[in-house]
């Protein structure tokens, strides 16, 4: 059966020789490997389009039985060169690509999630300025999507703020053992970004530890939450933006 599906490179590996085996997010069929045959080679028709982070319009042969679909044509859609040179904005895409893989299951198809995928990639590639802070607000958006998102309860401004990780709770008080005590930042941050789409969170003045230990916080909630949820192996290349901020 041959499809077409908007699709968003999730991952893309070297096989053998000359091919590639990609794995992307399909807008018709989810989440799914496809092998691109001789893209390597000089004279590919598919060389420089399948590049991790492009959103594509892709044609490919689908059959159930197999893990590995062929990908037969794809034109982008969009791309931003803007990934390829600046260091931080690269950083956050791969985080937030490696999330959204974790958070969606093979041939799973999730409109929603597509959705704020493109339209995130997107904005990513085409703001003037980002920001590290940009990488927990793709964390709380797509807990929500993933059916764990975040409950603010009645807090205070000035209260003390705890992140309860088994309810899924933001109160003023811990309700277990695993609770973590927030910074003012830290709450005032969850707070918003559970509540509204404001992008003015991305101003919130914090330290890199602040930063590094809200991510952290997130995702043990996410590993409370989320069976099989591993750590990133792009948290590397994050790490190392946030030593140079």
């Amino acid at each position: 059966m041959i499809l077409t599906s908007k699709a968003i490179v999730l991952r893309s590996i070297d096989y053998q020789g000359s091919s590639k085996i990609i794995t992307v997010l399909c807008q018709s069929n989810g989440k799914i490997a496809l092998i691109a045959k001789g893209v390597k080679k000089p004279k590919s028709k598919l060389s420089g389009t399948i590049e991790v982070g492009n959103i594509l319009e892709a044609t490919y042969y689908y059959k159930d039985s197999r893990s590995i679909q062929t990908l037969s044509d794809a034109s982008i859609l969009y791309q931003s060169l803007n990934f390829r040179k600046d260091f931080e904005r690269a950083s956050i895409l791969y985080s937030t690509l490696e999330l959204i893989s974790q958070l969606t299951h093979e041939n799973e198809e999730n409109d929603e999630l597509f959705l704020f995928s493109s339209t995130f990639i997107k904005w990513l590639g085409d703001v003037e300025t980002v920001r590290p802070s940009i990488f927990p607000y793709v964390q709380i958006r797509l807990a929500q999507i993933a059916g764990v998102g975040l409950i603010v309860q009645n807090t205070q401004e000035n209260e003390t703020v705890y992140l309860n990780i088994s309810s899924g709770t933001l109160t003023e008080n811990p309700d277990s053992d695993l609770s973590y005590k927030l910074t003012k930042n830290q709450a005032m941050f969850l707070k918003v970004g559970v509540t509204s789409r404001n992008t003015e969170i991305f101003n919130i003045d914090f330290s890199n530890s602040e930063l590094k230990q809200l991510i952290h916080h997130l995702d043990v909630y996410f590993k409370y939450h989320i069976d099989s949820f591993k750590d990133r192996r792009s948290d590397t290349i994050f790490e190392q933006m946030l030593k140079e901020t």
